[in-house]
């Protein structure tokens, strides 16, 4: 097997630095919340090294990879894992809800593991969240600082959209910090990895959820903008029904977004509705 490894050549381009240690690859199967009932859908096969805990341990396995050059090597690393597939694909523009319901089925309990290439996190994670709301958890190795922007508060660095959609339907917490002398190539910051486990109901309730999303999408469009003036251009009203829905859900004229907490956010996106009919 790594006579076949030795003419992969890691490609940059695609962010590949994977890990082999196998112990650490068993402790994050065991933090990602793998069951014997449970389907994953994992995200960067690479060698495999993850996919074969992580098929030992749940139902079925779903795993993504990008890179073609990958392929045979991953054909022999799963041999003895009939109950893993691989589909060649890129994650950011498949339809990872047909995906998985063709794999699983459509009410199959489902979790999801990744290890995200860092120039791609942001925009994933956010594809996971919204196409993928039945998933009991995410479980994603990410750069360090975005394990911290998943985890601050208002008025904090990094603190914005993503951090919020995640926080809306998951608790979101640091099961471990990777260095980075774990990875092969060693990346040049250490690693979080990252659960987000799907909360019962939403932690702060809204009358309606995609009127909410499209708030927090454009509440942050340009930061140096008040909360009114964002809002004025998002939803095409008049500044003035702006202000006056942001005065209905007890938020000042001078907010700005970054300031706001989700319960905030909740409330202003059921005074939108109000304000939009």
């Amino acid at each position: 097997m790594k006579q076949r490894r030795q003419g992969f050549a890691h490609k940059h381009s695609l962010g590949q630095n994977f890990i082999e240690d196998e112990a650490l690859l068993e402790r994050l199967c065991e933090l990602a919340l793998v069951g014997g009932e449970d389907c994953m859908l994992e995200i960067g096969a690479g060698f495999g090294a993850l996919t074969k805990p992580l098929a030992r341990r749940a139902k079925s396995v779903l795993t993504l990879e990008i890179d073609r050059a990958l392929l045979p090597i991953l054909n022999v690393a799963l041999e003895g894992s009939p109950n893993a597939r691989v589909v060649c694909c890129d994650a950011l523009r498949a339809d990872l809800a047909a995906l998985c319901a063709e794999a699983f089925g459509a009410d199959a309990p489902l979790r999801v593991a990744a290890n995200l290439p860092y120039y791609i996190t942001t925009e994933l994670i956010s594809k996971l969240v919204r196409e993928l709301p039945q998933a009991k958890s995410i479980a994603v190795m990410v750069q360090r600082e975005v394990g911290d922007k998943l985890l601050s508060g208002p008025g904090e660095d990094g603190y914005g959209p993503l951090t919020l959609l995640c926080r809306y339907r998951y608790d979101v917490r640091r099961a471990l910090d990777v260095p980075a002398a774990c990875f092969t190539p060693p990346p040049k910051v250490d690693s979080s990895f990252m659960v987000l486990e799907r909360r019962e109901h939403p932690e702060t309730p809204v009358r309606d959820e995609a009127l909410l999303l499209r708030l927090l999408r454009g509440a942050f469009r340009m930061r140096r903008k008040t909360l009114a003036n964002n809002l004025a251009a998002c939803f095409s009203l008049d500044r003035a029904d702006a202000l006056r829905a942001m005065e209905a859900a007890g938020i000042g004229a001078q907010a700005r977004a970054e300031e706001l907490t989700l319960a905030q956010f909740a409330a202003l996106s059921d005074a939108l509705g109000d304000a939009l009919g």
